[in-house]
């Protein structure tokens, strides 16, 4: 395991408690995770200390996923950040939409461990070269 300073960080964003609790246990050995419940705290945790990644769902209350995009697109701080969408949706459209936002990837809900930390590691790897 590295060193916790040289770990990345990444920013959970989910307004259900146990979709957090499973990323924290996904990939809490691997990564800093840091966990936030709707999008106005995301988007302070995100300018305060950028995270290297974010996961991010569509569907919560008040600010959604696409919304919190937007914000984090149209910041010269956060604009960079890739995010991985969380979903329980199948429909397309709503896929498309996320991609055409510039989504790094999705992630179906409920979580797959595995799914979720090789989602996770190609969009860094991405984020890198």
């Amino acid at each position: 395991m590295a060193d916790r300073s040289e770990q990345a960080v990444i920013l959970a964003v989910d307004d259900t408690p146990e979709n957090l609790d499973v990323v924290k246990g996904a990939l809490g050995g691997d990564y800093v995770i840091k966990a936030a419940t709707n999008g106005m705290i995301a988007l302070k945790i995100a300018q305060k200390v950028p995270p290297e990644l974010i996961l991010l769902d569509i569907r919560m209350p008040g600010m959604d996923g696409f919304e919190v995009m937007s914000q984090l697109q149209a910041s010269e701080t956060t604009r960079g950040i890739p995010v991985i969408f969380l979903t329980g949706e199948s429909d397309s459209e709503i896929r498309k939409r996320a991609r055409d936002m510039g989504a790094a990837g999705f992630v179906t809900k409920p979580i797959d461990s595995a799914g979720l930390r090789q989602t996770v590691v190609t969009a860094l790897s991405q984020r890198d070269a």
